[in-house]
């Protein structure tokens, strides 16, 4: 007989425990929340190459080497706002058709602007962009003194992130197209781009 009742104990706590087994929640898995990459930076930059200025009537051509200094504000991966200012020297002149002495030549050409800077993420560290905004152009110490322009200019560029913050870049800018080139060649077409290998560090 305690046989008998010490089985049915057994059995009714056996199944007592696997009712009690039924009312256990399932695991859930838990739930993964994206976080948002903050992209926005400052960064600054120096570059090096060369602008020139040419009229297409006379083909007389002022070409400079450059130094360019760049800062700018990176909102996101698509958009920045840049400011570049360049400095140049050793300026070569040709006259073209025009008759004027190499000693006419102007002992620099530099340039300003202010862009708008789309940007496209190509992959991870690669990015092409345009720049989009307004600037300067000047002539510097020619003979009857500085001849300076401003208006539209854009451009075209590529960026490779080599290590972490750290990019190199290279793009052209065309910083002036238009008749006339302040008093120099007030009734010609003028030209003037520049182009540029650089380094970047953003913050």
């Amino acid at each position: 007989m305690k046989k008998l009742t010490l089985s049915l104990v057994s059995i009714m706590a056996m199944s007592g425990l696997a009712y009690a087994g039924g009312d256990i929640a399932p695991v859930e898995e838990p739930v993964v929340v994206p976080v948002a990459v903050d992209n926005s930076a400052f960064y600054v930059g120096l570059g090096f190459g060369r602008t020139i200025l040419h009229d297409d009537q006379s083909a007389e051509e002022f070409t400079s080497s450059q130094v360019m200094l760049q800062a700018g504000y990176q909102y996101n991966q698509y958009i920045a706002l840049e400011g570049r200012a360049s400095f140049g020297f050793n300026t070569d002149y040709d006259p073209g058709n025009t008759g004027n002495p190499s000693s006419d030549a102007a002992d620099d050409i530099s340039y300003w602007g202010i862009y708008v800077k789309p940007m496209y993420p190509v992959t991870e560290k690669f990015d092409i962009y345009a720049l989009l905004g307004y600037g300067g152009v000047q002539l510097g110490n020619l003979e009857s003194g500085d001849a300076y322009e401003s208006g539209f200019q854009w451009g075209l560029g590529a960026q490779y992130e080599v290590m972490e913050n750290v990019l190199i870049f290279a793009d052209y800018v065309s910083l002036y197209d238009d008749t006339g080139f302040d008093y120099r060649a007030q009734f010609e077409d003028v030209d003037s781009n520049a182009w540029t290998l650089g380094v970047s560090y953003r913050f």
